[in-house]
């Protein structure tokens, strides 16, 4: 819980024991506590050095308050972190002024292989500040939406998240029980009919663009960093973005179809994902399959809601879903 202020596990034992104890010696808290006497030796000289324990004359170690001590801890890497933080922005400047210049072979960096891809298409995540955007196509070679261990550490940091779906992306098995925990946690989702390439986006700093697979069959990609490729690729997500259809995933996703029922006065969120989906183009089958729904439960459950908005056409009943706010106008 304290490795962040640099605590190590030992030494957080040690000074949760005294917390509960007026005091110590050593041998007593090595022996509580079943560690090495040298361990135990380290771990208080960490503390005592820390100000988080305090030693007597009697060889005797107490806790200091942890509102005081900890709270200091705390205070101390917050003022570093701070620090970190202004020496970055003049880090980023002094680069940003020496890229100006820079011959092309240093602003484009090839990445070759499953891995390094992964590892590229992580840190770049990591690397934002303000927003991510990005292209999200099928298949997924590197990195399956389900495995972005980045963006919810990103998203915790404040990051924007922005990103359009291709529409056959939608069949790809899961895929919608992962877009629905992406909106969850505050991902703006679209999709577009057919989307360039695959592309993720930190800022208006670094662009990865996966490409082709090699004659060697190894997945290939490039790195960009500031010049004008990339902001032309910044206006093509912007251009896609502003023509993608908005979408509405409401609900938890993947329930049994056993559990669901159909809503009386309006559409139940399997009901809205159900409209969403074909709105976004999805064959009925698809919109089955990744609802886990018959075909049949499928029709019935649209019969009902046509009733509902007395429409006779899909058509009909896609208008009425906007305009009542059952979906995400375009």
């Amino acid at each position: 819980m304290l490795g962040v202020l640099g605590l190590e596990p030992v030494d957080e034992r040690v000074y949760r024991a005294l917390l509960g104890r007026p005091q110590a010696t050593a041998a007593q808290l090595s022996d509580l506590l079943v560690v090495a006497q040298a361990d135990m030796d380290e771990a208080l000289g960490r503390l005592t050095g820390w100000g988080l324990v305090i030693r007597s004359g009697d060889e005797l170690f107490t806790a200091a308050p942890p509102t005081l001590a900890l709270g200091a801890l705390i205070s101390r890497h917050r003022d570093g972190l701070r620090a970190a933080e202004q020496a970055l922005v003049t880090f980023a400047e002094e680069h940003r002024a020496a890229v100006t210049g820079r011959g092309i072979n240093d602003l484009i960096e090839v990445v070759t292989g499953v891995d390094a891809i992964r590892h590229r298409f992580l840190q770049v995540q990591q690397a934002a500040h303000t927003q991510v955007r990005t292209f999200i196509t099928a298949p997924f070679i590197a990195v399956p939406p389900d495995e972005n261990t980045a963006e919810p550490v990103a998203i915790g940091r404040g990051v924007q998240f922005r990103a359009v779906l291709d529409r056959a992306a939608l069949a790809e098995p899961g895929i919608i029980n992962d877009a629905i925990e992406s909106l969850r946690n505050g991902v703006h989702l679209r999709v577009a009919d057919q989307l360039p390439m695959k592309l993720v986006l930190a800022d208006t700093d670094l662009g990865l663009v996966p490409l082709a697979v090699t004659p060697a069959g190894e997945p290939g990609a490039v790195l960009l960093h500031r010049s004008g490729l990339l902001d032309a690729l910044d206006a093509l997500f912007e251009t896609v973005w502003r023509t993608a259809q908005p979408l509405e995933l409401s609900g938890a996703g993947g329930q049994a179809e056993t559990i669901v029922e159909l809503g009386a006065e309006g559409p139940t969120d399997v009901d809205r994902r159900i409209l969403a989906l074909l709105m976004a183009g999805l064959t009925d089958q698809t919109v089955a399959t990744q609802l886990r729904l018959s075909p049949r439960t499928l029709q019935r459950r649209l019969r009902h809601l046509m009733d509902l908005a007395d429409v006779r056409t899909r058509m009909q009943l896609g208008g009425y879903a906007i305009r009542h706010g059952w979906v995400e106008p375009h």
